[in-house]
């Protein structure tokens, strides 16, 4: 991808070349406008524009299975983790939250806990088991239902005898640089619960995105203490997590954003469009 961008710049500076742009399209949107694209602006040049546009489309097309990249499914990604030295970031990628996803997956809940992996962390949406746990108290035990409460797309509510932690109001800010230049948050009264296989489970009534480290700090953790973290984006936790973790793990999830597209019922896109259609040709 990088390269690609490197034959737009190069574009760019050609004479009577204004800009070029390279859009990437969102494989989540269901519309006939669905695929990517590519912008030249010129000084009233429209043969020129036509020509740039032509030969950046070319290259997009021509690198196109350079951009269809895999990820592991879960299994595959707890077996390497074992092998790994140093703090790592599961990417939960079909319940990311900034593209629109519920907040609520548990499929790497059920997983973490499953293998008995200790030291590890999950964000969940779920104002009623906050509400549960705040009615516990802290220091209070419970059997606690927690997440999964969209869709069966998302996994089965986690279901597990827990110790409430601490209950907070979910307010913070982050003045670094990251995703979004977002610099307030708020992800609503929380709880944080901690389950005896060792996964912490951190509890909110409002769905948070995973853009900044301020999210452990306003409910007392330090994310320095876990050794498995999990961040439910793809690209956009890594500027917050970058200091942190030293491996970051791309997980094919299943979900609203899951990075396996093939299972998606598409009835607007355009067809043929690739890598949907593999075989197809297109050319400027």
């Amino acid at each position: 991808c990088l390269e690609l961008y490197r034959v737009a710049e190069r574009l760019r500076q050609r004479p009577g070349v204004l800009s070029t742009s390279i859009l990437q399209g969102f494989p989540y949107a269901d519309v006939a406008e669905m695929g990517s694209a590519v912008i030249a602006v010129t000084d009233q040049d429209e043969n020129l524009a036509v020509e740039i546009a032509a030969e950046l489309s070319g290259a997009l097309w021509n690198e196109r299975t350079q951009f269809t990249a895999t990820a592991l499914d879960i299994d595959s990604c707890l077996n390497e983790i074992k092998h790994l030295q140093g703090r790592v970031c599961l990417l939960d990628m079909g319940d990311n939250v900034g593209g629109g996803s519920p907040a609520d997956s548990t499929h790497l809940a059920h997983a973490l806990v499953r293998r008995s992996i200790p030291k590890a962390f999950i964000c969940l949406f779920d104002p009623v088991a906050v509400s549960a746990a705040g009615e516990a108290g802290v220091g209070g035990e419970l059997t606690l239902s927690m997440g999964g409460a969209t869709d069966a797309l998302h996994g089965d509510p986690l279901v597990a005898r827990v110790r409430v932690e601490g209950l907070y109001e979910g307010q913070f800010s982050e003045d670094e640089a990251r995703h979004g230049g977002i610099v307030n948050f708020d992800q609503g009264r929380s709880a944080v619960v901690m389950i005896a296989s060792g996964l912490t489970v951190m509890l909110t009534s409002k769905r948070i995105v995973p853009w900044s480290l301020g999210q452990f700090a306003c409910c007392d953790l330090d994310p320095q203490d876990f050794e498995v973290l999990v961040a439910k984006g793809v690209n956009s936790p890594l500027a917050a997590y970058a200091s942190l973790c030293s491996h970051f793990i791309r997980v094919n999830t299943p979900g609203v954003t899951a990075s396996d597209l093939s299972g998606f019922d598409y009835r607007s896109r355009r067809r043929p469009m690739f890598p949907f259609e593999p075989t197809m040709w297109w050319q400027a």
